[in-house]
């Protein structure tokens, strides 16, 4: 059986098998146009359904943030980080220098504690020396007054 020999008897009036499935292919075609015209009338309606809300208070708000972004001069922020950047960079620099300085330091504390060590030493030998000198005033002294009573022992009567 073939579509060429398929009919069809609607009151008294014969169809043909192509007739028909020309029918039902127009026929389907036009159902789909309304079932999707009908889909799309129904989310327009549902669109239109919805209130739209009120984008006063958003623009208030954007109005606002932009103010502010003027006023804090945001657009010069890429040249402060710029300057901030620089100054990162020479205060790495200066306290590389200062460790060395550090380095420095440590080698003079070295240093004055050494000196320290000498004064220390050249103090005592100071005070000895002193000594020294008080017992040479004394050991002169002392002869002085042997000279003087061996000039009194030899000459009495002057």
């Amino acid at each position: 059986m073939s579509l060429e020999d398929t009919e069809l008897k609607i009151g008294g009036t014969s169809f043909k098998g192509v007739w028909i499935a020309i029918v039902l292919g127009i026929g389907s075609t036009i159902g789909g146009g309304v079932w999707t015209a009908s889909s799309l009338y129904s989310r327009l309606e549902s669109v239109e359904a919805r209130v739209i809300p009120d984008v006063a208070p958003i623009e208030e708000k954007i109005s606002l943030i932009e103010t502010q972004l003027k006023d804090n001069n945001v657009s010069q922020l890429q040249g402060k980080l710029a300057e901030l950047g620089t100054n990162l960079v020479t205060i790495k620099n200066n306290y590389d220098k200062m460790l060395e300085f550090k380095e420095d330091i440590a080698g003079l504390k070295q240093n004055v504690t050494e000196m320290q060590t000498v004064v220390k030493k050249a103090e005592l030998v100071t005070e000895e020396i002193k000594e020294f000198e008080d017992d040479m005033k004394v050991i002169k002294r002392e002869i002085q007054d042997l000279w003087d009573g061996m000039d009194e022992l030899y000459n009495p009567l002057k």
